[in-house]
């Protein structure tokens, strides 16, 4: 029980293998038997060298030598007679004699010290062990009799040798294997005679001191390395008995080592060291405090309920009970100081420091060695919770740096071993240690500073050190916030305020870094990544009840902090509102959730309790008001606090120090009726009942007033103070011990009824840590952090600015590279963390402050800016780092890519970029030759870009640059460059290489979305808006390489082309329509948008009409640039159209090419390229669609019209167009195959339209100036006319043709031959017979379909009016011999073939048929001996009256029957409009009737030619005509005023406008 585990112990201390036992051979006996000897001889022989061990005593006639003397010869002649193992032979046989020798008083130095040689001799040899027999007497009698040594003084050198030798024999018991035998008590006797020797030692010789104090720590190190061996025990602390306890005394006036005469005139000095009475003290000594063993010394703990162990425990092996007494005993030596005061010393310093040190220095090799198994055992982990930790606290805040030193150590040794039970503990050691000396403010100096900022930076580098200090204190509502003040502390201990750089900077600088490091390094060890999920409260919950279920468990507790700490947050804005308006504070709190919507005394109480930063003074108030509320809140306030085991004071200390205790006697009663009723609660031992609590609480706050008021003259009396206080316990009085020791305190420390609002660090008083224990029993347990980064992005969030702060102000005042290089490693730890965290925000912000020391910002004031870059080390390892950044976290990067990019413009213009910065996935494969980055620079540096079409080459690139620095000027000669330039050169040279730069570009493709997006902005950005005019070279070429990178980056991400599609175009916009003039900039915008076009088109056909849409640009080019680059423009747009046509679909994209290739068509450099590229497209149809049909064809139109180069260009365009033909008729069949005749009428419909375009082109070009391309142009229409068998065009479309192809294109070129001279329209009359043969051709080829029209009369009386103008056409002023005998012979063979197929008949003989009439009354207007040659069968009375030489009848009026009441009219739906009765009903049929009526009499019987007909015979002629058809046979006019007229289906407008016009013509006005 509480002992050492003996084989585990004895395994422990050995320093030989443990399979070598003690076995000694006959050999091995004969040498230890022989060692033995020699010792025993080396004794006798000092003893002889002293007269009175000389001589023989005579006692009668025997001569009898001392009894020393002769136990030592009978071992002698013992010791080679023994025939058994030495393991088997009592030890106490042969040490006996020895043993003797150090007990006896009458032994001098010399010979003490021989006897203690030998016995350490033995020990060292390990003759003892747990197989000796009777080997635990033996170590016991070893220990009683060196533990009481004496020995007469003969000179002080002597003495301290003897002194060294009794440490030696000490020191080699505890690591003797036998020593687990040794009993609680001789451990307990060993230290405390080692550490007699130390004390003594202070007026002995240096060589002394320092043993003594090192065998003490030895003796420490031994006896709690075993601490881990001791049995975990429960029991090893009993009740009852008293035993010889280690602890303290005061200065005694008894000592061990005095001065009496001696016999030979010598002084003899006595060491005495009994265990039974162990008083200790020297007059030699310079006042250091004493440290004895004594027996009635309080054990570990208050003293009030002390259980002292059992005396039977104490003579057990040694374990726990002994560690316990040794380190409180170690614990003592500090509270000796404590109490010791300063007083009338010699030596302050060696009095401040040396007790300390040595008391320290032992604590600190106890802890190192007992480690974590201290907190398997109560007694000795309450000793270090308590006791030890209070101390550290106050000599914490010594003003001895080494004392400082040695109280930071143990406490991080005591982090690293015992922190989880040392939770509270640590934050007051941070809270009121290391913040407050690390900060001038405290009063602290420089070294104190400086020592505690090495502290903090050695906590620092515990890796999981600031993770536990946020989930344990940050996140804890009751906690501070010491990893904030940590971090705050540390940015702000690295600024160098108004002063140079110093170790304290750069200290500060690495504890920061070691934090973020820290951090970087457990990404690795956990998935990160993702935001956490964030906190929201959604229903009220007691905010001082939360719970962890599992506080082992990252799944349980990471959530659990982080809502703890959302909690604290809250609390503390709402503690915030709470100072402004207490009622709104509140309001805010249940707003969130943290206060129910009712208020009720408890969470409004453990607000006020457990809130920082609340105002103090209004808390007060509101606890003091006589409001039921406040008051009900009052006393849940007060029972939040724990006054178990308090004193009255201590605990009134820690109720006001929450508040500040209003003014007024009312408020203050009932906040002290609260606390008396409290600590009444917990505190039943004296106090009778709560108003005697009452009472003498108010007698306190009296006496604090008194005693601390400076106009209170007269202050109250220990005397006067227990007066006042008599009878008020229930009528008696309270002990007179108990009202001094209250006195004593409020005079001693006053009671702070207005607390200072806590702003800093507060100290630690005794009051305070009282209430401190009392938490630490009830706080939540410490979680232990693993190597996971679980709250690190919640961290790092809180310090990222400060940090980048502190490291850029050090960075900047640095002046030695190995700074330089720590900065540079804090600034990629925390562009790590923030990428990995995404915590974009704060990468830019480090891009920022990286980028400023580059120097690339900086306004260029230097000659050479090249040469200053490669002698700055700064600036170029920020550069390194910047792009390092920019490469391996892109993907977090936003705002920051504008502050690259100014420094990549930077490098552009200084001529420093590699070439393939803006190279793009396709150049790839182009540029694989070029080295890579490990060749050499020289190969892989060359002109930052290519220069632009008509733009002059200028030197670019770091090797031109480098390459002029060493040319020679011929008109100035220059210099050679110096070694340190060309040294700088290469400098500068390395580091763009390790930059990487183009990587950025040429691996965008990797970029997340938004980064990518950004990185675009940013390029749009550098680049500048456009500006209309000229700009600067230098603004233009920044604009231009920004361009490249812009265009570079698009084609690397055609996948996500729809993200910077919008940016890009708009950019490339901007540049084409601010441009006036041929320039670098809008000639890269334009080839780059093309390029962009001819590499996505492939693999984006969803956005095939975006990016061709974009090409529109090039059109609305200012007219001067688009004639610059309009050659190099066609081509790539013929490169496009010749890769891409199969991915061009729509209508939409067709017509953007096609409009750019149809500009080229009188361009002289481009047409060429661009009638390529149309030839390409309309070549066999290879290319054409519906969708781009007619836009082609029109295309075509417009390079046959065009006479930029030869004629042979507009037959070829006329060629493809007439080709086309062939399209229409496939996709007819198609249509028809695929979905049936019946289903392909809209398709037919639509072909038929397209068919319509395409020879409404061909009518255009047949008006053409030349001759060749004119003809061409008819031929070419006539077969698109004749050629259509396949296409099934209906015949509306064929009338349109014939009304807007056929007959315009004969009246217009009969038009261009009259009215144009011969020079203009060569042989034009060739061209008019190609006409007319155009016209019979396609007539008679289409009879069949055409005739079976309603309005096929008006369409042959179209052909004949057509041929009859052309045979009165005058070429040259005269008529056309080829016209006058081709027109009657088409017309002859026209009119063959109608007769033939039936179409020209006389249909009755009586007259009325319209077709017959007018043919013949246009036939004889042509040739009238034609009607004879094709008729020879007609009687010619019906010829005659057709020649019209007589007026025509009304009867025989064309279209009309005798007896009917309605024209015979063509078309037959408007014979049911006929039928109405009262109207005047006219198609166009009979209009024209009506015209070619008055034309006829007007030549025959009316009026003279030239003359107009009088309105009266018109109106005769009319009625006489047709009033046989109209029931109203009025006015003439009137009828064809009728509505109706316009109203007729088929007339409409054209006959009523007809009928006015013949008006107008005939009638006087």
């Amino acid at each position: 029980m509480g002992r050492l585990k003996l084989q585990s112990g004895i395994n422990s201390i050995e320093e030989e293998p443990e399979d070598c036992e003690t076995t000694f051979s006959d050999t091995d006996k004969a040498a230890l038997a022989c060692m033995i000897n020699s010792e025993i001889g080396a004794v006798l022989a000092v003893m002889r060298r002293n007269v009175r061990w000389g001589g023989r005593y005579m006692s009668g006639d025997d001569q009898l030598e001392h009894s020393l003397i002769q136990s030592l010869k009978a071992l002698r002649r013992q010791i080679f007679s023994w025939q058994y193992q030495w393991h088997t032979i009592n030890p106490a046989v042969y040490l006996q004699p020895f043993l003797d020798v150090i007990r006896s008083d009458e032994t001098g130095a010399p010979i003490t010290g021989v006897a203690l040689s030998s016995l350490f001799k033995i020990l060292s040899l390990d003759v003892l062990d747990l197989n000796t027999v009777n080997v635990e007497d033996a170590m016991q009698l070893v220990v009683d009799a060196v533990t009481s040594c004496r020995f007469e003084v003969t000179d002080p050198a002597s003495e301290e040798v003897v002194l060294m030798k009794i440490l030696q024999v000490l020191l080699a018991c505890m690591k003797s294997k036998a020593s687990v035998m040794l009993s609680n008590q001789h451990v307990c006797t060993i230290v405390n005679t080692c550490f007699r020797v130390v004390h003594q030692a202070g007026t002995k010789g240096e060589l002394l001191q320092r043993i003594a104090r090192h065998t003490m720590h030895e003796l420490v190190r031994c006896i709690f390395s075993h601490l881990a061996d001791v049995d975990h025990t429960e029991c090893s602390v009993v009740k009852g008995g008293n035993s010889t306890k280690l602890g303290v005394s005061g200065m005694q006036t008894d000592y061990s080592f005095g001065s009496r005469p001696s016999e030979n005139g010598n002084g003899d000095s006595e060491y005495e060291g009994h265990a039974s009475s162990t008083s200790f003290a020297s007059n030699a000594s310079i006042g250091l405090p004493t440290p004895v063993m004594d027996e009635n010394i309080v054990p570990p703990g208050n003293g009030k309920d002390a259980v002292p162990y059992d005396l039977l425990l104490m003579t057990e092996p040694y374990g726990v009970p002994c560690m316990v007494e040794i380190f409180h005993f170690l614990c003592s030596l500090l509270n000796v100081v404590e109490h010791m005061g300063m007083g009338p010393i010699t030596n302050t310093i060696a009095f401040d420091e040396d007790v300390p040190l040595f008391a320290l220095g032992l604590i600190n090799s106890a802890i190192e060695l007992g480690g974590s198994s201290i907190r398997r055992h109560p007694r000795l982990l309450s000793l270090v919770q308590d006791e030890l930790f209070r101390n550290l606290m106050q000599f914490g805040l010594s003003m001895s740096p080494l004392i400082l030193s040695m109280v930071c150590s143990i406490v991080l040794n005591l982090y690293q071993h015992l922190r989880t039970e040392l939770k509270l503990q640590l934050e007051a050691f941070f809270a009121c240690v290391i913040l407050r000396l690390s900060q001038s403010r405290y009063g602290a100096s420089y070294q104190q500073q400086e020592v505690a900022m090495e502290a903090l930076v050695d906590f620092c580098r515990q890796k999981t050190f600031m993770v536990e200090m946020y989930a344990n204190l940050d996140c804890d509502i009751t906690c501070s916030n010491v990893f904030e003040d940590l971090a705050n502390l540390l940015s702000k201990s690295a600024f160098p305020v108004n002063c140079p750089l110093s170790a304290t900077h750069i200290l500060a600088l690495d504890g920061l870094i070691a934090v973020i490091q820290g951090m970087a390094e457990r990404i690795g060890n956990a998935s990160v990544g993702s935001e956490p999920v964030p906190v929201n409260l959604e229903e009220y919950t007691p905010f001082w009840m939360v719970k962890c279920d599992n506080y082992s468990d990252p799944d349980h507790w990471v959530p659990f902090v982080r809502r703890r700490k959302y909690i604290k947050r809250r609390l503390m804005i709402g503690a915030d509102h709470f100072n402004r308006d207490p009622k709104k504070g509140l309001e805010f709190l249940q707003g969130t959730h943290l206060l129910p919507d009712k208020l009720d005394p408890q969470s409004v109480a453990c607000f006020f309790r457990y809130t920082a930063g609340l105002d103090k003074n209004l808390v007060g108030d509101f606890l003091g008001n006589h409001d039921e509320f406040c008051v009900q809140v009052l006393h849940e306030f007060a029972g939040t606090f724990d006054f178990q085991d308090m004193n009255l004071d201590t605990a009134l200390r820690l109720f006001l120090e929450t508040f500040r205790l209003p003014g007024e006697s009312q408020k203050i009663q009932r906040v002290l009726e609260a606390f008396s009723e409290r600590y009444y609660e917990q505190s039943v031992q004296i106090l009778a009942n709560k108003d005697a609590a009452l009472l003498l609480s108010y007698s306190l706050i009296m006496l604090n007033t008194d005693q601390h008021n400076v106009q209170v003259k007269k202050k109250m009396t220990e005397e006067d103070f227990i007066k006042n206080n008599r009878h008020i316990n229930g009528g008696n009085d309270l002990p007179r011990e108990f009202l001094s020791e209250l006195y004593h305190s409020i005079c001693k420390n006053e009671i702070k009824t207005t607390p200072e609002q806590v702003t800093g660090f507060p100290e630690m008083t005794p009051s305070r840590w009282i209430d401190l224990m009392h938490k630490s029993k009830k706080t939540a347990p410490f979680i232990v952090s693993d190597s996971r980064a679980h709250l690190d992005r919640d961290m790092f969030a809180t310090m990222s600015g400060p940090t980048i702060a502190a490291i850029s102000v050090v960075f900047d005042h640095a002046e030695i590279e190995d700074v330089y290089q720590t900065c540079i490693d804090g600034f990629l730890a925390v562009a790590k963390i923030s990428a990995c965290h995404h915590l974009e925000d704060v990468l830019d912000d480090l891009v920022v402050s990286l980028c400023k020391f580059t120097t690339l910002l900086n306004p260029s004031s230097v000659e050479e800016p090249v040469l200053a870059f490669g002698d700055d080390t700064k600036a170029r390892m920020a550069t390194v780092t910047v792009f390092t950044i920019a490469n391996r976290y892109a993907d977090f990067i936003r705002a920051g890519w504008r502050n690259i990019l100014d420094c990549i413009l930077k490098l552009h213009k200084l001529g420093l970029l590699p070439a393939r910065v803006a190279s793009d996935a396709a150049d790839d494969s182009e540029l694989s030759s070029e080295p890579g980055h490990g060749k050499p620079l020289a190969n892989s540096l060359s002109s930052a870009h290519m220069p632009s079409v008509g733009t002059p080459r200028r030197s670019s690139g770091l090797m031109g640059r480098f390459s002029q620095l060493l040319s020679l000027d011929t008109e100035e000669p220059r210099l050679q460059p110096t070694e340190q330039q060309l040294a700088a050169h290469q400098r500068t040279l390395q580091t763009i290489q390790k930059c990487h730069i183009d990587s950025i570009f040429t691996e965008s493709k990797f970029l997340q979305a938004d980064s990518l997006l950004h990185l675009a902005r940013a390029l749009i950005w550098a680049a500048g808006r456009p500006q209309k005019g000229n700009s600067s070279p230098e603004d233009e070429d920044t604009a231009v390489f920004c361009l490249e990178l812009l265009i570079a980056i698009t084609l690397n991400n055609r996948d996500r082309i729809v993200l910077l599609w919008q940016g890009v175009y708009e950019h490339i916009s901007n540049i084409v329509q601010s441009t006036v003039m041929p320039c670098a900039l809008v000639e890269k915008a334009v080839f780059g948008l093309l390029r962009i076009c001819q590499r996505l088109l492939p693999y984006k056909e969803n956005l095939a009409d975006e990016l061709l849409r974009s090409l529109q640009l090039v059109l609305k080019l200012d007219a001067r640039v688009a004639d610059a680059y309009c050659e190099q423009i066609t081509q790539e747009v013929s490169r496009l159209v010749k890769a891409n046509a199969t991915h061009i679909r729509s209508q939409m994209g067709w017509r953007t090419i096609t409009s750019l290739l149809s500009i080229t068509a009188r361009h002289p450099e481009a047409s060429e390229a661009g009638f390529d590229a149309l030839l390409f497209i309309m070549s066999e149809g290879a290319n054409l669609m519906p969708a781009n049909f007619v836009i082609c064809v029109d295309a075509a139109r417009q390079f046959a019209e065009s006479r930029v180069g030869q004629a042979d260009r507009s037959v070829r365009a006329l060629d493809l167009m007439a080709g086309s033909v062939g399209c229409l008729a496939r996709w007819a069949q198609d249509a028809k195959e695929a979905l049936g005749e019946s289903e392909a009428v809209k398709t037919f419909q639509d072909i038929g339209e397209m068919w319509l375009r395409l020879v409404q082109g061909l009518r255009k070009v047949c008006l053409d100036q030349r001759e060749e391309v004119r003809n061409h142009a008819l031929l070419s229409l006539q077969m698109c006319l004749t050629g259509v068998e396949g296409v099934h065009i209906p015949h509306g479309l064929w009338l349109q043709c014939f009304d807007l192809v056929i007959f315009t294109v004969l009246d217009d070129l009969l038009e261009l031959a009259q009215g144009h001279s011969q020079k203009d329209y060569r042989n034009m009359e060739g061209t008019l017979v190609l006409a007319l043969k155009l016209l019979s051709k396609v007539f008679l080829q289409l009879l069949h379909e055409l005739s079976q029209l309603t309005t096929f009369c008006k369409l042959w009386l179209g052909v004949l009016s057509r041929m009859e103008k052309y045979m009165k056409v005058k070429v040259r002023g005269k008529r056309s011999e080829k016209l006058q005998e081709l027109v009657p012979e088409l017309l002859k063979n026209t009119l063959l073939v109608m007769k033939t197929r039936g179409v020209l008949v006389q249909r009755s003989a009586l007259g009325g048929d319209s077709l017959w009439e007018l043919t013949w009354l246009h036939v004889n207007n042509i040739d009238p001996s034609l009607q004879i040659e094709v008729f020879p069968d007609q009687d010619s009375g019906q010829l005659q009256s057709n020649q019209g030489e007589s007026p025509m009848p009304a009867e025989t009026i064309p279209g009309f029957r005798q007896g009917e009441d309605s024209p015979v009219s063509p078309f037959r739906e408007s014979e049911e409009e006929s039928k109405k009765g009262n109207c005047f009903i006219l198609c166009p049929q009979i209009a024209y009737l009506v015209f070619k009526c008055l034309l006829v009499h007007r030549r025959t019987r009316v009026a003279p030619a030239g003359k107009k007909i009088p309105s009266s015979t018109l109106s005769s002629v009319l009625r006489a005509r047709f009033s046989p058809h109209c029931k109203n046979t009025g006015n003439v006019y009137t009828a064809i005023e009728q509505p109706s007229v316009c109203q007729h289906p088929s007339s409409g407008g054209a006959v009523r406008f007809i009928i006015i016009m013949v008006i107008k013509a005939f009638v006087p006005n």
